[in-house]
């Protein structure tokens, strides 16, 4: 499969970038295609939490995409696990969370694990995540957590710069910590900010799925 057709499917807009960047970086010979649907944030955080509805939608999108010739697909919204869970059993081609492959690194990594968002809804569903990943590896893991919302405003206000800084502020906070997470795809650009620490090694979503991906298809 020379040049597959991967679908990404986004819960907002500044997921995009990140992602179409980390494929012109890493594997530019797949045709990605994007696919926004940017109700699905605020209505989780109006539910509080997923809903049968809100997984239903997530089956929609999913046989879409792969209706339209997906040979991948990649969601790249965070705080949706179990619904894209559920998305992946009703096609044939691999569907991927937009973590998973990010948090199999962090596990292998280390396991004080420190965690990074923007979104609130977010940090349950990986601290989730990573708890049946590493029930699954018999790891025993501690993970420290802390959300940055004000950088969030900051992006949808077009300030970027403000946004990494505000994330390169709250990871300095974060040093007792093997693996440092960036738990969104909007994020990957705050790691540029981020200091080197001995021991610590920072990961982004976006370069993780995209090896996954690659690796899944050119088995």
């Amino acid at each position: 499969m020379k040049h597959p057709r991967i679908a990404l499917i986004h819960a907002t807009p500044v997921a995009i970038d990140p992602i179409v960047s980390a494929f012109q970086r890493l594997w530019p010979d797949a045709r990605t295609t994007s696919l926004l649907e940017d109700s699905l944030a605020p209505d989780l955080a109006a539910d509080g939490r997923l809903t049968d509805r809100m997984i239903e939608r997530f089956l929609t999108l999913t046989r879409y995409v792969h209706g339209c010739g997906a040979d991948g697909i990649l969601f790249t919204c965070s705080a949706f696990g179990p619904a894209i869970e559920a998305a992946a059993k009703c096609v044939p081609v691999p569907v991927l969370k937009p973590n998973e492959a990010m948090l199999d690194e962090a596990l292998a990594t280390g396991s004080r694990i420190g965690l990074i968002a923007t979104f609130e809804p977010t940090i349950p569903a990986l601290q989730a995540e990573l708890a049946t990943m590493a029930g699954t590896k018999k790891q025993i893991i501690h993970v420290t957590t802390s959300i940055v919302p004000d950088a969030a405003v900051a992006l949808r206000n077009g300030n970027a710069e403000g946004h990494d800084n505000l994330i390169a502020g709250a990871a300095a906070k974060l040093t007792d910590c093997d693996v440092l997470v960036l738990g969104q795809f909007s994020m990957a650009s705050a790691a540029r900010l981020i200091p080197a620490l001995a021991g610590r090694t920072v990961l982004t979503s976006p370069d993780s799925a995209v090896m996954r991906l690659k690796q899944a298809l050119h088995a």
